[in-house]
């Protein structure tokens, strides 16, 4: 789901960069008053999970790849602003340290992974669970929907900026600068993976951490009901 460089063009790359600057400042101070001291170690675990588990990646026709995030599972735990945070930090350091996810493209991947996801699986799971109690099955139920909801969400919002880059920017002659793939190609590739494969994925591990939460540290759920 990593969007690298050149596929993109320069506007719609800076589109995202200033969607995503007030949400990072907003995300910074709304992490800073309302995260507790004993969850700043959480934020570090929740940034370091999903950097590994976005490092088992599979290449998708067209130039990205396919894989789990982690995070709705964050975004459940910490809140979806903390998620935000979390996430953008690990694909900062996977685009600046790893070359996974283009310089010029961390504003529309954190758009995509950093912003809708959390904040997609936090909504998606509050709904289904609602009144529910910490340790009822509804809980883990909803957190693997929000799971494979979220992701997939997430991947068809990349595969709608990779399939519409043809019509954005092209020579006089049609061809297309950037990813020349249109969206009758770069939809289903990105959402043929991730219905398939990955959101089941992201699915099942967020689902079986909530069940674990649930038995061995209910206190993260209980924190995680406050945000």
């Amino acid at each position: 789901m990593h969007i690298p460089d050149g596929y993109l063009g320069p506007t719609t790359c800076g589109i995202f960069y200033v969607a995503m600057l007030p949400l990072w400042v907003t995300a910074a101070k709304i992490v800073k008053k309302t995260l507790r001291a004993k969850q700043v170690p959480m934020l570090a675990i929740g940034a370091a999970f999903s950097f590994v588990i976005m490092m088992f990646n599979v290449p998708i026709p067209g130039g990205t790849t396919g894989h789990a995030v982690g995070g709705a599972l964050v975004g459940i735990l910490l809140g979806p602003w903390a998620g935000c945070i979390a996430i953008t930090v690990a694909l900062v350091v996977q685009a600046l340290l790893f070359g996974d996810g283009g310089i010029t493209a961390i504003g529309a991947n954190c758009f995509n992974m950093a912003f809708v996801l959390p904040f997609a699986g936090y909504y998606i799971y509050k709904a289904i669970s609602y009144n529910a109690s910490i340790d009822a099955k509804r809980r883990v139920i909803a957190a693997g929907i929000a799971g494979y909801l979220a992701l997939n969400l997430a991947a068809g919002l990349t595969g709608f900026e990779f399939g519409i880059q043809p019509f954005l920017h092209k020579t006089a002659s049609g061809q297309a600068l950037y990813c020349p793939y249109g969206l009758n190609v770069a939809l289903p590739a990105m959402l043929g993976e991730h219905l398939l494969v990955f959101g089941w994925v992201e699915a099942i591990v967020t689902a079986l951490v909530i069940k674990y939460l649930q038995k061995q540290s209910p206190e993260f759920l209980e924190e995680g009901r406050k945000n």
